[in-house]
């Protein structure tokens, strides 16, 4: 090989050399990102501190009383949606009243007939405020024990609760008309007027708890199921957890409400942040406190990913577990007060 050759084998190899390197930095790169955001999405268990209480503040059979009072007594019986909610909203304002709190209520008009938001405030009047909230209609007219009956009653039980604690900011618990079909995704859901009504009038949101459906809970293999197969790798097969739902802006509020959650419950709390194309990420009120820029997560049992009664006659309230649904109670609780500090 004479000298000319040697010198052109020798950039050769020194080019290889660089385009090797450069490939590998590439994929070493794209190895970090995938990796950064998957754990952003997915949060594991792993992270959850453990400090678990030995005793419930909330009530399994007052829950059970609630959930049945709303979704089999109250249930649509054959009258209009306007009237049956007005049932329902004063039954909700009826137990929001015995905490001697200060009631709210918020009217508007869909479709020629009158609704209502019915909430309660507790703490002090500050700058900032926690806005807890659960939907209180149900998908056309079957008994909608988990959907939502579970959520008021959790709403109804952390009033209950917030009675009697000491709280630094204002807190609200709303229960909103109007989540279901057909208003579902339109301005003219509850939760869209009252996120509207709060950020024309400049409140400031520390955070947004949306609950929807927390009752339905199984030990069964197999029986948890997920919008996107990939999921089960990292989530349990099992319907035995609750869900904190985020879009990716809440990675570090999901994150630090699992963390809370866990440390007052023995029941697994998993955390995820997705896109809303992500089927059901975005599937209740937290929706329209996300559209107006809030800080807003849903705490979940993950509805018709476990719960295949799901938006049939057959969601009643003798299939929820009121014991496990208390202890989630406990845990949102335990978030309120700790965001209170």
């Amino acid at each position: 090989m004479n000298i000319l050759e040697n010198k052109l084998w020798q950039n050769e190899n020194t080019r290889r050399k660089k385009l090797w390197h450069i490939a590998l930095t590439l994929v070493t790169f794209s190895f970090v990102i995938v990796t950064a955001l998957l754990l952003w999405v997915i949060q594991p268990l792993i992270f959850s501190a453990k400090s678990v209480q030995l005793t419930l503040n909330s009530e399994p059979e007052r829950l059970k009383s609630d959930v049945r009072m709303l979704s089999e007594i109250l249930a649509p019986h054959g009258e209009s949606l306007a009237d049956n909610l007005n049932k329902k909203a004063e039954y909700i304002k009826s137990e929001f009243e015995k905490t001697g709190a200060k009631i709210f209520e918020e009217k508007f008009i869909v479709d020629g007939s009158e609704y209502r938001n019915i909430g309660v405030s507790f703490g002090k009047d500050s700058i900032e405020r926690i806005v807890i909230g659960a939907h209180y209609d149900t998908a056309g007219e079957h008994a909608g024990a988990d959907d939502n009956s579970s959520g008021v009653a959790w709403l109804m039980e952390l009033a209950r609760l917030l009675t009697h604690s000491n709280l630094s900011i204002h807190v609200e618990l709303v229960a909103f008309a109007l989540e279901e079909p057909p208003y579902f995704g339109t301005t003219k859901m509850g939760s869209f007027v009252h996120a509207k009504f709060l950020h024309d009038t400049g409140v400031k949101i520390r955070l947004m708890l949306c609950l929807e459906m927390i009752g339905y809970f199984t030990d069964e293999p197999n029986s948890q199921d997920y919008p996107i197969s990939v999921f089960g790798i990292f989530y349990p097969s099992k319907g035995n957890f609750v869900a904190v739902v985020g879009n990716f802006r809440n990675g570090l509020t999901t994150r630090n409400i699992k963390n809370e959650m866990q440390k007052a419950v023995d029941i697994p709390i998993y955390s995820i942040n997705a896109p809303t194309f992500v089927e059901g990420i975005d599937f209740s009120d937290h929706r329209n406190f996300w559209h107006f820029g809030f800080n807003a997560v849903m705490i979940t049992d993950t509805a018709f990913y476990r719960n295949k009664n799901y938006h049939t006659p057959a969601d009643t309230w003798e299939k929820l577990d009121y014991f496990r649904m208390a202890k989630v109670v406990d845990a949102t609780y335990t978030v309120i007060i700790t965001d209170n500090q």
